[in-house]
């Protein structure tokens, strides 16, 4: 049997998708109809019911049925005898990134998971989508198509897992590996370059299956959202993702196509690393509430890692580039006082509590560039207990044979004791330390980089405010507001707030030029005046203390790299050491 779904946009300009849903052989007096409350791969809830207007139950001759809201998601329809239950309702697409719906007079843009419910006694059986919509309409999806505008899913958890895109000006190109077949739709204004594109993108593919050894569907999707102004976003499913970017104006410029390549790979390794390689917690979905993992730094930390070390094997990346991408990681991660206050594991966990916004200063570290980071140096450790027999790689592959292929989800302890099997010996300790543990992870960092002969290197902030004084800020032009304070420094003894506004330095007013002023009294007490969150003025006084703050990390290759250290940054990367 199937259940059936039809979805329509009438008015486009409201954004409001009409939705209808069909499902047969009801044997029961009452039937619940459940909307997901979060999404796989943003590990928060997202209470998407909040978008649901004009929720109606109706049976197979069109006579409408009592119902009664009984959760924020879940509905229960009388079904007073009918073996035939339709429900009608609105739903509002109005946020278009990568994970969400979005509906205007030049696109259809759904995720599932956010509008379609489900019956959960049917979640088992074929889900058919009917497309309402105009005849030049193309349709980008992962889903098989019974016509031009009819999606069909194996089931509810395909379906949720398959975004899809319906416009008639979306551009479209293929490119094949190892036999699936890999489809790349554009949507937006911009010009690509398609067989940069198409290299490039090619390029990781091969290094990616080649490493895992098969690949685990047999087509797979790049969905990619254009936008007019800047931004940053992906998502990822089995067999597709969803990418977020803009300008699309500048997509072959190097700033946004460099972001653009390295998302793309980032998500590409998701289709083993949290969609077929998948917590045990996560085995199956719960879809009305928090699946909670400790496993972040996994299925997050070693795809961040590895989404960038792939475009460098590939050559997409050069070492430099590469080495830019790890120092954005190593800059955020340092500058983040929360890294010593809860460990990587636990953060993972309070995703679900905030961990996809700043929230309380210093509360938390982030699952993508701390757990980078440990990939990185559990890679480098497996490497060199090895001798560079083994790496992360053997781990990576060991859970997708163990683990992925088998359909069974793999726990902490399962993890652990992968790289311990991978090192020969127990990485207890490491685990402790640096992933359940807050310890300070720069001196092991600097230990595993010397192995390929790389130093981790620190230099003084250009900014005074956060050299010598310790506090971070942004600017829009008209104020300038303090964004971060570093514990323990001069700002921080002194009593300045994030989200200060400074007004003025020693009398003399701020306008777009906080750090010229300072650097006529880095080294004497200054007076800063401050407009508080509550409008209130301050003077707060602060003196430098002799310290610096905020000091900017980057890596450099060692000048005099042993033999040794060149052959293990070969083996890692793939490329000679002074290419």
């Amino acid at each position: 049997m199937a259940v059936f779904y039809k979805l329509s946009a009438g008015n486009p300009v409201t954004h409001f998708a009409e939705i209808e849903m069909r499902v047969l052989d009801v044997d029961a007096e009452e039937i619940s109809f459940q909307l997901p409350s979060w999404r796989p791969g943003r590990y928060e809830l997202g209470n998407f019911a909040k978008n649901v207007r004009g929720w109606k139950a109706f049976n197979g001759n069109n006579q409408a049925l009592p119902f009664t809201k009984v959760t924020k998601d879940c509905w229960k329809v009388s079904t007073e005898g009918a073996n035939e239950i339709i429900i009608r309702y609105e739903y509002y697409c109005a946020q278009l990134d990568a994970g969400s719906c979005w509906i205007d007079e030049d696109q259809v843009y759904i995720n599932p998971v956010h509008c379609f419910m489900h019956v959960p006694e049917k979640v088992r059986e074929e889900c058919v989508v009917e497309l309402n919509l105009p005849k030049n309409y193309i349709v980008a999806s992962s889903m098989q198509k019974s016509n031009e505008h009819t999606l069909v899913a194996a089931d509810y958890d395909e379906l949720v897992d398959s975004p899809f895109i319906a416009s008639p000006t979306i551009q479209h190109r293929t490119y094949e590996v190892d036999g699936t077949t890999f489809y790349i739709w554009l949507q937006g204004d911009a010009h690509p370059d398609w067989s940069k594109i198409i290299h490039d993108f090619t390029s990781f593919t091969e290094v990616q299956i080649k490493m895992m050894g098969d690949f685990p569907v047999d087509q797979y999707h790049f969905l990619i959202q254009l936008l007019p102004t800047r931004f940053y976003h992906g998502v990822e499913h089995l067999r597709s993702t969803v990418l977020a970017l803009g300008p699309g104006s500048n997509l072959m410029k190097e700033s946004l196509y460099t972001d653009f390549i390295g998302v793309a790979s980032h998500e590409l390794y998701h289709v083993w690393n949290i969609k077929t390689i998948r917590p045990a917690e996560m085995k199956p979905y719960d879809y009305t509430g928090e699946n909670y993992s400790r496993l972040g730094y996994v299925y997050e930390g070693v795809t961040t890692y590895y989404g960038d070390l792939f475009l460098a094997r590939s050559g997409v990346y050069s070492v430099p580039q590469f080495f830019t991408e790890l120092n954005f990681r190593l800059q955020k991660h340092f500058d983040n006082p929360g890294r010593f206050n809860l460990s990587v594991a636990d953060s993972s966990f309070d995703t679900w509590l905030d961990g996809y916004i700043p929230g309380a200063p210093g509360r938390k570290t982030s699952i993508y560039d701390e757990g980078s980071l440990v990939s990185l140096m559990t890679d480098m450790l497996l490497r060199h207990k090895t001798k560079s027999a083994m790496s992360l790689d053997d781990v990576m592959r060991a859970l997708y044979k163990d683990f992925g292929k088998r359909h069974i989800g793999y726990t902490d302890h399962d993890y652990i004791s992968l790289v311990g099997n991978v090192a020969g010996e127990s990485m207890a300790d490491f685990f402790l330390d640096y992933v359940y543990g807050t310890e300070d992870d720069r001196p092991k960092l600097e230990e595993t980089l010397s192995y390929a002969g790389i130093e981790l290197g620190a230099t003084p902030s250009e900014e005074d405010s956060e050299r010598f004084f310790g506090f971070k800020t942004i600017t829009d032009g008209k104020s300038t507001k303090v964004s971060a304070v570093y514990p323990g420094s001069p700002a921080f003894v002194a009593g300045l707030g994030r989200e200060d506004e400074i007004i003025a330095i020693d009398e003399k007013k701020v306008e777009d030029n906080l750090q010229e002023l300072l650097v006529l009294c880095r080294d004497e007490r200054i007076v800063i005046t401050v407009l508080t969150p509550m409008k209130k003025l301050k003077d707060i006084a602060i003196a430098p203390d002799g310290k610096e703050y905020y000091p900017r990390y980057a890596l450099t290759k060692m000048e005099k790299a042993t033999p040794d250290q060149q052959r293990f940054f070969k083996s890692w990367l793939g490329v000679d050491f002074y290419e």
